[in-house]
């Protein structure tokens, strides 16, 4: 129980280490866009804005993800790495992976891995709504 603990701690901090980086890198990503491009000048480039930040968000939680699986890998939890990435998947997106396959003893790690992608999700979803007001088709004021 503490190795998962431990280690479900560790790939917690790690995990918001990459998110916060990518964010960062994101956002900057996102404003030269919309400069460069004039996005911000009409509703189609609005909406280019919008799905190159949710494509970004995406990349961020495939890397999340996938470190995920490769420490399932590492901890031989799992039996092969289609497997673990199918574990780490349905665990990040809280959808609830079948515990059967995992051993009996990491099974914490994926309760962990589901509260860490919940809160992750969570926080991407925050920099979606503050994404689509300044430089998508959504404005305060106007449209909330």
């Amino acid at each position: 129980m503490f190795d998962s603990l431990f280690f479900g701690t560790a790939l917690i901090a790690l995990t918001v280490v990459i998110q916060t980086i990518g964010l960062i890198a994101l956002a900057g990503a996102i404003a030269r866009l919309a400069r460069w491009f004039r996005l911000h000048l009409h509703n189609s480039g609005r909406v280019i804005a919008m799905v190159a930040t949710v494509l970004g968000l995406f990349a961020i939680h495939t890397v999340e993800i996938w470190l995920w699986g490769a420490a399932l890998v590492f901890i031989r939890a799992a039996p092969g790495f289609a497997d673990a990435l199918y574990l780490s998947t349905a665990a990040f997106s809280t959808f609830g992976p079948d515990m059967s396959s995992i051993a009996p003893g990491w099974r914490l790690l994926l309760a962990l891995e589901s509260v860490n992608g919940l809160l992750l999700i969570g926080w991407s979803i925050a920099f979606l709504v503050g994404a689509s007001t300044r430089h998508g088709p959504f404005r305060v004021g106007e449209h909330f």
